[in-house]
């Protein structure tokens, strides 16, 4: 049996701040450590908007091409996680970030080729961290839906609670109560949504069995995975009553 490789002091130093940094944060217990990519610069443009109870998100910037920082560490905790690159710790919590996953490959970064992901989020800081999942990074397969699930399951009391208190929900474009789903100007009671999926990129609900788009793309929802369990209680919910 091999002897796992001893520590470096600076791996060492690492460790010991990205820790202080969970526990100031009251991130719980560590679950996982994975190395990820990182890009710095915007990878996308445009306005962003987050779910209405979660602090706003800065917009995007147009600039040059994002470059790409390779073997950043990811550790994720019970509460939040924590991202190192160049030196600094990024930590976020999952009951307060937003999350966009976006399956386009950026802008300057075509000689990476296969299927590529990028997951967007905000720190405690309010400063924009985006991971990308590179076409051979199979660690990425593991903690991408890791990270938008911890984030539904943090987040899913809350906003539950908010849509029976009579609150009104926006996911980018897309807007939620607990009778209603809309985007724009268009609205339709949850009774008469027999589906919700993702096709293509895009949020589709069925309507009497016509198929509706309720946006061009579904890396424009902030925390799709809660829309996506929101949506789907709502939508079981109101079929029993």
């Amino acid at each position: 049996m091999t002897a796992p490789t001893p520590r470096t002091r600076g791996e060492e130093l690492l460790l010991a701040r990205i820790s202080a940094a969970a526990g100031r944060a009251h991130l719980g217990r560590r679950l996982a450590t994975y190395t990820a990519t990182v890009l710095r610069g915007p990878a996308q443009g445009g306005p962003v908007r987050a779910i209405r109870l979660l602090p706003a998100l800065a917009r995007y910037r147009r600039s040059s091409a994002p470059k790409v920082c390779a073997n950043a560490r990811l550790d994720l905790y019970e509460s939040g996680m924590t991202v190192a690159v160049k030196g600094r710790i990024h930590v976020v919590r999952y009951d307060a970030t937003a999350v966009f996953q976006n399956s386009a490959r950026p802008r300057g970064i075509s000689a990476l080729v296969g299927t590529s992901c990028t997951y967007t989020l905000t720190d405690v800081e309010r400063k924009r961290i985006v991971l990308y999942r590179r076409p051979e990074d199979g660690e990425a397969a593991k903690w991408g839906p890791a990270i938008q699930r911890a984030v539904a399951h943090a987040q899913l009391p809350r906003a539950w609670a908010a849509l029976h208190k009579g609150e009104h929900l926006a996911f980018g474009d897309i807007w939620l109560t607990a009778e209603k789903v809309g985007w724009g100007e268009f609205s339709v009671p949850w009774p008469q949504v027999q589906q919700l999926a993702m096709k293509n990129g895009a949020i589709t609900l069925t309507i009497h069995g016509k198929h509706h788009t309720l946006t061009p793309t579904g890396s424009k929802i902030p925390n799709l995975y809660l829309f996506s369990a929101l949506a789907e209680r709502l939508r079981t919910e109101a079929l029993q009553e």
